[in-house]
């Protein structure tokens, strides 16, 4: 089991809000039809650096990352990363937080001052508010908390952006150093030996 980190709230507060966050936003628009898995945007611009991962809890209690967070400035315009219509867009838990439903999933921004109300219609890549610093995972430094939620499913925001997960194999054959490793870094590398990296998605 994976602990959480000081910055991150703690115990009952956690699994309220993660509780919370899984139960807002039925009756969605949807973002794409048939689609099984959309192509969104990052939800703040210039491309921000992801400074925590996706780490799913165990079990619906677990400790765990239910999302990610995006290294982001006080004030910064936060964007709906898929098309959608606002499901909740106000405090919850000590922090401003805004959700998008989008048809059987939902993305969840916090903390944010939200710019929209509940049952707006939002476009990808549309401003829904702006970062805010009380509730940031990062503090003292400001991030964006970024989920995407199916049903009560926590999924990896990343793979919206071309992201998520990727396995490094080596090109050189059988051998110790042909044992994948799994790593969260979003964008092209490569390892020692000339492994290349494939998406393990």
């Amino acid at each position: 089991m994976v602990s959480l980190p000081s910055i991150r709230v703690p115990g009952l507060a956690a699994v309220v809000l993660g509780v919370a966050l899984s139960l807002l936003g039925g009756g969605a628009a949807s973002g794409g039809p048939g689609d099984p898995q959309p192509v969104g945007v990052w939800p703040l611009q210039p491309t921000p650096e992801v400074v925590a991962g996706f780490d799913p809890p165990q079990d619906p209690y677990g400790a765990g990352h239910r999302g990610v967070d995006l290294a982001g400035r006080v004030g910064q315009p936060v964007r709906a990363a898929l098309a959608g219509r606002v499901t909740y867009a106000g405090p919850l838990a000590g922090r401003g937080v805004v959700v998008v439903g989008h048809g059987p999933t939902r993305t969840t921004y916090e903390p944010v001052g939200a710019e929209v109300g509940v049952g707006d219609h939002v476009s990808a890549g549309e401003r829904i508010g702006v970062l805010q610093l009380p509730g940031s995972h990062c503090f003292p430094s400001a991030c964006l908390h970024w989920g995407w939620i199916e049903g009560a499913t926590y999924l990896d925001p990343l793979l919206l952006v071309g992201g998520g997960p990727v396995r490094l194999l080596s090109l050189r054959g059988a051998g110790p150093d042909s044992v994948p490793t799994v790593t969260t870094t979003v964008g092209r590398a490569a390892g020692p030996g000339g492994d290349a990296i494939v998406r393990s998605r």
